[in-house]
């Protein structure tokens, strides 16, 4: 059942792909019969669509990489986070992929996560530091199933592809807006006649229009597809876990989050499992987010309390949001059985703001091969990889600690 929907957003990723790649093509036209009159248009669509290819070969090879590297992710290894890596691997088997996804923690105080890479046999899943030190087991599977399931659905290759489009048309109009404001308005003066001038003029309009346009409409057809892969998402990380309000309550506690999230970018924003902006209000940011209202989100898995199963997924959403024709092919829910949702099996995690804020830092800390030392008197001693001395004193009781046995060292 799991292949139809695969199978449909493979669909859907080459029909995104091939409009974007179009808003690219039509921009270069324009750009090219400005910069280039009077058939300039056609060196703008070749070079258009060489920056088309190589972008594709990019976002295949390498665009996992550039995306970690934008959100300022950092590779860690089990020893960081024990727990974490323990999560990813449980929701690995669940999920059947063939290799364990590599494990990345971003330095942010604002709960969050996401899923990039080419494929199953080679995925990332990122999550920031105070999501880790925010949440419970139970919540943090929630959330890792969630990423998985981008994974399994092969939503990855079409986030990390699109991105880079993306990021390629806002780059490519943001270099001629600002080519116009310095460049006193191309080359439209080069017409030889009056009518060739006039004409010169209304390309450059048209230009500008789209140079402004392109990335919101590149912007929109992201949004019209990855909204529904969020929903398929949450439905297969429901599957995996067998726990609804695992993801409902991680949920809650991202959508409850205060802090500015500020690794994130437009191209970027997509990826994550919540609107990474905070905006002028949550509800401004749910309706300007490709992401579906949080809250929305919430009332689904909520109403999802006697079945874990694809089938109780459809009949909540159809429920909350009053649409018959659900989210899941019917062809995805033929011979799909009871799942009835398991018990809770962690409720605890450190609520107060300066508990999560320092969890935050010491999972940071960890993941720069920070040395922990915990003295007698109750201190915990934070020593950073560059520090050589011998021997440290505790600030608090005096007690002075040997390094020679120092991990590391």
């Amino acid at each position: 059942m799991i292949w139809e929907l695969i199978r449909a957003n493979r669909r859907r990723s080459v029909t995104l792909f091939l409009m974007m790649g179009l808003v690219l093509v039509a921009l270069g036209y324009l750009l090219g019969s400005v910069f280039f009159p009077p058939d300039g248009g056609f060196i703008g669509v070749a070079i258009a669509l060489i920056i088309w290819l190589v972008q594709a070969l990019v976002a295949r090879y390498s665009g996992n990489r550039i995306l970690l590297a934008l959100s300022g992710a950092r590779k860690v290894t089990p020893d960081v986070h024990p727990q974490l890596f323990h999560v990813v691997e449980e929701m690995r088997l669940a999920g059947g992929l063939p290799a364990m996804p590599e494990v990345y923690i971003i330095d942010e105080q604002a709960p969050n996560a996401f899923a990039t890479g080419r494929d199953p046999s080679h995925s990332a899943v990122a999550v920031t530091a105070g999501l880790v030190a925010r949440l419970n087991r139970d919540e943090l599977q929630g959330v890792v199933a969630h990423e998985v399931s981008h994974v399994m659905n092969r939503d990855i290759r079409f986030l990390t592809y699109a991105g880079i489009m993306l990021g390629t048309v806002v780059l490519i109009s943001e270099i001629y807006l600002r080519g116009m404001l310095w460049g006193g308005g191309g080359r439209y003066r080069s017409g030889s006649s009056k009518g060739s001038g006039q004409g010169q003029i209304i390309m450059m309009v048209l230009a500008v229009a789209l140079a402004v346009l392109a990335p919101i409409m590149a912007q929109l057809l992201y949004f019209a597809i990855s909204r529904k892969r969020e929903y398929l998402a949450d439905a297969s990380a429901v599957r995996l876990t067998r726990y609804p309000a695992g993801l409902a309550s991680a949920l809650e506690k991202i959508s409850a989050n205060t802090v500015e999230m500020k690794s994130a970018n437009k191209v970027t924003a997509p990826l994550y499992i919540a609107n990474p902006f905070l905006g002028k209000g949550r509800k401004m940011a749910d309706l300007t987010s490709t992401h579906p209202p949080i809250s929305e989100r919430i009332r689904i898995l909520r109403s999802m309390m006697h079945d874990a199963s694809f089938n109780g997924y459809q009949q909540a959403y159809a429920s909350v949001r009053g649409d018959a024709e659900g989210i899941i092919p019917i062809s995805g829910l033929r011979d799909e059985k009871v799942i009835v949702p398991r018990e809770a099996a962690d409720t605890g995690k450190p609520e107060d703001v300066r508990d999560v804020r320092r969890d935050a830092g010491d999972i940071m800390m960890r993941a720069g091969n920070f040395t922990f030392i915990t003295c007698d008197c109750g201190l915990r001693l934070k020593l950073p990889p560059d520090y050589r001395l011998p021997r440290v004193k505790c600030p608090r009781c005096g007690r002075v600690h040997e390094l020679d046995q120092r991990p590391g060292k």
